[in-house]
């Protein structure tokens, strides 16, 4: 089954929907994928989630960052069956449970990997508005392409370096991973 690391852009905010109470009344711009089977990047318009849909059915776990507070809550309804059944290694997650504060992505794929994002996401939503979807689809698969990095860095070393707020020092943050177990029949 394949490993797939990605992230979503939305074409509304929370200020659009009345707050962060109501993420799952966020929408879907883009899809950005890359998948370890295939060694190969993709990206999914919002016409196009069916197919993303099969793809993610074939997953044996997906890898993102704060993906399963924010990507997965609102892919979900787009899907007849229950993403958030799949194996789920959340980068975001695995820091906060550390060190019990929020980091970005773009901070810390500069401090691991020496780039970062291309842009902000409210400006992703801004690229939509404007019809801009290349530079959106090429935004999305930068912030796959360092969520990637930040997951093989992780696998391979075992602990990321997180900046430290108004400190020019990094944070060792060690971080397990450990391979999921294959599981049949996992969407309901």
């Amino acid at each position: 089954m394949d490993r797939i690391v990605f992230d979503i852009e939305t074409k509304n905010s929370f200020a659009d929907v009345g707050g962060r109470q109501n993420l799952a009344q966020l929408d879907v711009s883009v899809v950005g994928v890359y998948s370890y089977d295939r060694d190969e990047y993709a990206v999914y318009c919002e016409n196009e989630l069916d197919e993303l849909g099969e793809e993610l059915k074939r997953a044996g776990e997906l890898v993102g960052f704060s993906s399963k507070s924010f990507d997965v809550p609102i892919l979900e309804k787009y899907f007849n069956f229950s993403l958030s059944s799949v194996p789920h290694f959340d980068i975001f997650e695995e820091i906060y449970k550390k060190l019990g504060r929020r980091i970005g992505l773009g901070p810390l794929a500069e401090a691991n990997l020496g780039e970062g994002k291309t842009a902000k996401g409210m400006e992703a939503i801004d690229m939509y508005s404007r019809g801009d979807m290349q530079m959106l689809k090429e935004y999305c698969t930068q912030d796959v392409k360092v969520t990637k990095g930040l997951f093989d860095t992780i696998r391979s070393r075992g602990y990321l370096w997180v900046p430290r707020r108004n400190m020019p020092q990094m944070e060792k943050v060690e971080i397990s991973y450990t391979e999921p177990e294959v599981q049949q029949g996992t969407f309901l």
